[in-house]
């Protein structure tokens, strides 16, 4: 496999917005280098598919230690990214292939700003943190140095936890709720932040009161101490979401 170039990608102005595909496990992906079976293979459903607060109803974690819980509960891509890597690495990478559950279009999940609340079908999600390439990722992919490949073009896609329960299907719009004005998008957080960045997102969640995932708290805390700034974010307010009851806690 190659290593595709900056991809080129391009959506539709006159979309605003849709579910493409909403894709389910279709049969486990055995993973040799961890001996564990995934459920990154992932393909499109018939017809809705439940939300629940843990995950899409019938999905499957292989590594629940760094795999699913209520911040990761739901994985959204855009289709038109997906498309682009296809054409760069001239193979089929169809709806689902990257373990997604949302197939977007006419939407970049990468721009999705983190706290920024959606209304699809019946179901409401607030996105929460970028995905973090894996191994699993990697042998899903046939290529060792996938990992490298998917970070250096920083295109990762958005996790979401679920608000409201509900049925999602093709075709739903997504309605943008709310975006908090700090402005830190998922991919910001996945290239990289700055510490401008770091402290706008800190300090809208504190004053918020909203919970985020523990490593994206230890990465803006980094960039902080980095930068000489006093870095400090309640335990109250950190979780990797995979605790008692609802996840909330370390």
């Amino acid at each position: 496999m190659t290593a595709p170039s900056t991809l080129e990608v391009a959506f539709d102005p006159a979309d605003d917005g849709h579910l493409a595909a909403v894709c389910t496990v279709a049969e486990l992906f055995p993973v040799a280098a961890s001996g564990l079976m995934s459920g990154i293979d992932k393909r499109p459903a018939d017809g809705p598919v439940r939300l629940l607060t843990h995950g899409v109803l019938g999905d499957v974690q292989g590594d629940r230690e760094h795999h699913g819980g209520i911040f990761k509960a739901v994985y959204a891509y855009s289709r038109e990214v997906r498309e682009a890597y296809a054409r760069e690495l001239g193979q089929e990478l169809p709806d689902g292939f990257f373990g997604e559950n949302l197939v977007t279009a006419g939407h970049d999940t990468d721009e999705t700003v983190i706290g920024e609340r959606w209304r699809l079908g019946g179901a409401e999600l607030e996105a929460t943190c970028p995905r973090t390439p894996c191994g699993t990722f990697a042998a899903r992919m046939g290529e060792r140095r996938w990992g490298r490949t998917f970070t250096a073009q920083g295109r990762c896609g958005a996790y979401f936890r679920v608000l409201a329960e509900g049925e999602v299907s093709a075709g739903d719009r997504i309605e943008v709720l709310s975006r908090p004005e700090h402005g830190v998008t998922i991919g910001d957080a996945f290239r990289g932040l700055e510490a401008s960045q770091a402290r706008a997102l800190l300090d809208w969640a504190e004053a918020s009161g909203t919970v985020l995932y523990e490593t994206l708290v230890q990465s803006a805390l980094t960039v902080l101490e980095r930068a000489g700034e006093s870095a400090q974010f309640p335990a109250s307010q950190r979780s990797t979401g995979r605790g008692l009851g609802l996840g909330m806690g370390l």
